[in-house]
């Protein structure tokens, strides 16, 4: 079997380079899927359940779900364990106790600070009620993105957790993803993916209450769905294909560098970016040769092969490395490598991208599985906007605002000059009366 190479082009900030240029403008969601999106949402909307299993049946491989076996049942839930692989269990206990305790560190604080006139201020947090995450399953059982979703909003202390995730066509569901989920803490789960599995969550349905936020990756017609949900319930953020950028020089193994381009183009949708950018002619001819001969050894070869084929692979050879990072930080890509004799130096000036990956020992795979920061990120260059998922994503912030007399005595002016300004004598006067009346 022949394997596509992918092409080598250079790049400098003095001369751009039309490839280069398409390759960064990739669009953060599809159009045609908007419009799919639009059509099936409004139908559940409408319709309800039998909108949703009437989409599961044309959508997920011809499955009868039917209103008693649509959620999944508390006894097979219970079995998952029994029936997850010993190795398997202890790889989604160590990544979950690896996220938990991530994300417990990065919980932002409950704090105060005194006012002038000896009154308070602060933040307080509140996890929501109910909120929703979202496994994709068409190509493979994500048992890890069930680890980097559920977890973070038990983390959070969130009490009723949904899991919406694709079935089997006979209704089935892996489980070790089950027995990942009922470990994160999942509350319900239902056998739906898709933009059903968004419009389950975000309208709810004669049996099912809505969920208040609805986080996870997915392909581009979830990503449509969860836009245009977006106001009705919040969603995370834009998680679209995947995608990788990795900044080397001559001292990059490029076997290693092909295997962590390889590692993100295999995901299955034909869409996904895998960017190398290098100061080294050498190593940019040697890491093409590397994909060519890893990829007929991957099970997944079609996949990216198929990648190659929509030009989603591209090697950049850039003047130095400066301008390197440069081109990186424009791509604002989900997953950013440095692998560079300077890389913790340089892993200073890297601005933009969803997660970040210094040395040649930090493969993107392990912020895949293990390694504690959750891998839903954001894609299509949305890094310039959006961060990844946390546990304080699954909270409520409030703001604590607590005046004493003095407080309001030392601001009263301000508050009345801005009530006057902006035409709006009631707020003014909201400060003022409860001096009147002293």
């Amino acid at each position: 079997m022949s394997v596509a190479k992918f092409s080598i082009e250079r790049w400098s900030l003095k001369k751009r380079n039309a490839t280069v240029e398409a390759f960064l403008n990739r669009p953060a969601f599809d159009e045609r899927a908007e419009s799919v999106a639009a059509k099936m949402l409004a139908d559940i909307r409408r319709s309800g359940e039998s909108a949703i299993l009437k989409a599961a049946h044309r959508f997920q491989g011809g499955v009868n779900l039917t209103s008693r076996n649509l959620r999944v049942s508390a006894a097979t839930l219970a079995a998952a364990e029994r029936k997850t692989p010993p190795a398997a269990a202890a790889a989604v206990r160590d990544a979950y106790s690896r996220v938990t305790t991530f994300a417990k560190a990065g919980l932002r604080r409950e704090w105060t600070i005194p006012t002038p006139g000896g009154g308070s201020l602060g933040e307080r947090y509140h996890p929501m009620e109910r909120v929703g995450v979202y496994i994709p399953g068409g190509t493979a059982p994500l048992a890890s993105t069930a680890v980097m979703t559920a977890a973070l909003a038990q983390v959070a202390g969130v009490p009723q957790i949904v899991a919406c995730t694709p079935c089997a066509a006979d209704g089935t569901i892996n489980p070790v993803l089950l027995f990942a989920l009922t470990l994160a803490g999942v509350t319900e789960v239902y056998k739906v993916g898709g933009i059903q599995a968004i419009g389950l969550m975000a309208y709810g349905t004669e049996k099912i209450h809505p969920v208040h936020k609805i986080v996870g990756p997915g392909n581009a017609y979830v990503t449509a769905a969860k836009r245009q949900v977006y106001g009705v319930v919040a969603i995370d953020q834009v998680a679209g294909p995947s995608e990788i950028a990795i900044l080397a020089d001559e001292t990059a193994n490029p076997a290693w560098v092909a295997a962590d381009l390889l590692s993100q183009a295999e995901h299955g949708s034909g869409l996904e970016k895998s960017l190398l950018v290098t100061n080294s002619e050498k190593l940019a001819g040697e890491v093409v040769a590397e994909v060519t001969r890893q990829t007929p050894l991957l099970t997944r070869r079609d996949a990216v092969d198929t990648v190659i084929a929509n030009n989603g692979m591209l090697a950049v050879v850039t003047p130095n490395l400066d301008q390197g990072m440069e081109l990186c930080n424009r791509f604002a890509p989900e997953h950013f490598e440095i692998i560079t004799a300077d890389a913790q130096q340089r892993a200073k000036t890297a601005t933009t991208a969803g997660a970040l990956f210094i040395g040649g020992w930090t493969p993107e795979s392990a912020g895949d599985f293990v390694a504690g920061p959750s891998h839903v990120l954001p894609t299509g260059g949305a890094a310039k906007m959006f961060s990844g998922l946390t546990a304080d994503d699954f909270r409520r912030r409030m703001s604590i605002v607590n005046f004493t007399e003095k407080d309001l005595t030392e601001t009263r002016r301000t508050i009345e000059t801005f009530g006057a300004v902006e035409g709006l004598d009631a707020h003014a006067r909201a400060a003022t009366i409860r001096f009147e009346n002293i």
